[in-house]
């Protein structure tokens, strides 16, 4: 009983002290708040650095204070980030002298932070905004300490310091050490928003070139990045090289955040998610180069591995991110051994794994045949499947044109199979039921409309023959119409990319060439000379040569000075192509790119052609299996 009386008694006391202080730092508020907080803050709204500068030199004395106020201001309300009157104070007074004004308002917020969640268990709005990144990055780091974590999320950009010491805390770290841990791990950020001020200072008094101002700025952000990556990389993750976990992982889709840009930052419904048990296997459509980005935004409980074509794991540079990312590979189209083997070991580890049973993006908007069925092997992975439906993302990004569309783009959890439910499927029950849920026709399925003034540029590279009058290679796109240079024929694509006349959609137009091609399956024969780019296998040296490719139902050949060979057709199960640049196949493990020497636009043809004769070929094996 005594025990706990003292206990109480101590209770008291820091709830008094901290009340106390409180009052104070009121107090300091309510006489800077009309004089200069209110000012201050107007400025930083209009992000007016200069009016900012010139508020806190006429102040004198009171603008030092402003300072560490504001700055613990901008960490307990977070409205207006930091780095505005970190640079603010670097414009404003000498380096020696802004550090330490604003790490003493680093800390006066932290405590007050400390305070407010401790004594009156209060939880800041920008800690619920940031929880998923910090548990996430928790649960990756799991048994390292608190401060070692804490000084992660300082060095992080898009964690606010606010959020940083709410997260604090909430914990079991005492003052003393926290306080510590926030005085020293937001030097780095203050230093360099600091030094941008001094550098925007010269500038302004014209002691700076532009161009050496814009230099120092990427300069000072580089050194920042660098030794986050490194901290990350060396202390807190050196156990999690070569897996999603790593730092390497988290820096291919910050680079790829910047690529992407802000929009669409697509619609997610992922309630089905919930009830996949991870380790779980990701299967979803393909309808663009980002299908990647937009499903790693689901709520993955882990950071998920994908499988990706074997080009982007052995080039340089390319392969050594994705080595230290755990990205798994695959030749395209290819049977091998080793990309179920590294699939089975990434489950083990707890990994999920996302796979694009397609194995290619789609050409015209509707879904590819799954033409490598893998029923029998996801069975055999005793891990849940869940299946996944992208929307929106082929006419943000078709592969026929270059530019990317700002557009909706949404991401849905159609069905998750539980690993039990697969063991007493069929493997054609289970090909069939992963076919449906992924099956997709952008033409059907639009989130929206599509002003732009150039959306056939590009299409004539896929759209190869004209409907009317038949001809090859003739069909070109200019702003929204495709144009036939053989007989003038003009289609006309509206808002909803549907043609001003028949077929009135580019998979309607899609499927005019391929039963026009179908017809002639059996005496087609394609040739066209070809500009080759080869890449050695597993990363080996990459060589050019000049050499012709030609194509029948029986087989693919192609042949050069230096290089020669055969595929029969029932062994190329598809053709990877650019439109209007080149097709691409494996042979022998290296990765051959055929560029046609005339007429780019055949490119889509000879990929078609392969299509259908392994169409074909599915139809009359499934018409033998179901003879009696």
């Amino acid at each position: 009983m005594a025990l706990r009386n003292d206990e109480n008694r101590s209770l008291c006391k820091e709830r008094l002290a901290g009340l106390l202080l409180m009052a104070v730092i009121l107090l300091l508020y309510a006489l800077f708040l009309k004089e200069l907080l209110i000012p201050f803050l107007r400025l930083e709204i209009r992000h007016d650095l200069a009016g900012a500068q010139t508020l806190l030199r006429e102040k004198g004395l009171l603008g030092f204070f402003t300072v560490p106020l504001v700055e613990a201001l901008q960490m307990v309300v977070v409205f207006i980030p930091a780095e505005f009157i970190q640079i603010s104070s670097g414009l404003s007074y000498p380096f020696y002298l802004a550090l330490p004004l604003c790490d003493l308002g680093v800390c006066l917020g932290a405590s007050i932070i400390f305070f407010l969640v401790r004594s009156l268990g209060f939880r800041g709005e920008t800690l619920r905004q940031n929880r998923a990144r910090i548990d996430r990055l928790s649960g990756a780091m799991r048994e390292r300490n608190t401060v070692l974590f804490m000084y992660l999320l300082f060095l992080m950009p898009i964690i606010p310091f606010g959020a940083i010491c709410y997260y604090g805390s909430s914990v079991k770290l005492g003052y003393g050490k926290y306080i510590r841990t926030v005085a020293t791990g937001a030097i780095p950020s203050i230093i360099v928003s600091n030094l941008i001020g001094e550098a925007g200072e010269a500038f302004l008094l014209n002691d700076l070139p532009l161009w050496l101002l814009v230099l120092v700025v990427v300069l000072l952000a580089a050194l920042l990045f660098a030794a986050i990556y490194l901290f990350m990389e060396r202390v807190l993750f050196r156990d999690c090289d070569g897996t999603p976990d790593s730092p390497m992982y988290g820096l291919i889709f910050f680079l790829v955040r910047l690529w992407h840009g802000r929009r669409p930052w697509p619609v997610i419904e992922e309630e089905k998610l919930r009830e996949a048990e991870a380790p779980y296997v990701l299967l979803s459509n393909h309808e663009s180069f980002f299908d990647f980005y937009y499903i790693h935004q689901l709520s993955h409980p882990r950071n998920p591995s994908y499988l990706v074509n074997e080009y982007y794991c052995t080039r340089p540079v390319l392969k050594t991110m994705a080595r230290r990312a755990g990205i798994l590979s695959k030749k395209l189209f290819t049977p091998e051994l080793s990309s179920p083997i590294r699939i089975m070991r990434t489950l083990k580890r707890g990994y999920p794994v996302v796979i694009f049973p397609e194995g290619r993006l789609s050409p015209d908007g509707r879904s590819n045949p799954i033409v490598e069925e893998g029923a029998a092997f996801y069975k055999r992975l005793n891990a849940d499947l869940v299946l996944v439906r992208l929307r929106g993302a082929y006419f943000a990004d078709p592969k026929w044109r270059k530019r990317r569309y700002r557009t909706a783009v949404s991401v849905t959890v159609e069905e998750v199979l539980k690993k039990e439910t697969l063991r007493g499927m069929s493997d054609e029950a289970l090909n069939r039921k992963i076919a449906e849920a992924l099956y997709g026709d952008a033409s059907e399925e639009l989130l929206c409309e599509y002003p732009q003034p150039d959306k056939a540029c590009g299409l004539g590279d896929l759209l190869y023959r004209c409907v009317d009058c038949g001809a090859l290679y003739t069909v070109r796109g200019q702003g929204n119409e495709l144009v036939c240079t053989a007989c003038g024929g003009r289609r006309r694509l509206d808002h909803r990319y549907r043609f001003s006349a028949e077929p009135y959609t580019i998979p309607g137009w899609y499927a005019r060439i391929r039963d026009a091609e179908r017809a002639s399956l059996d005496s087609v024969s394609l040739e066209t000379p070809v500009r080759t780019l080869i890449h050695g296998a597993d990363g080996g040296k990459t060589r050019r040569e000049s050499g012709v490719c030609r194509l029948d139902a029986e087989a693919f050949r192609y042949c050069s000075a230096q290089t020669s060979f055969v595929i029969p057709t029932e062994k190329l199960p598809a053709l990877a192509f650019s439109c209007g640049q080149e097709f691409e196949l494996y042979h022998e493990g290296e990765l051959y790119y055929f560029y046609p020497a005339r007429q780019p636009q055949q490119a889509a043809r000879w990929a078609l052609i392969v299509d259908l004769l392994a169409e074909r070929r599915r139809t009359r094996r499934k018409e033998k299996e179901e003879q009696p």
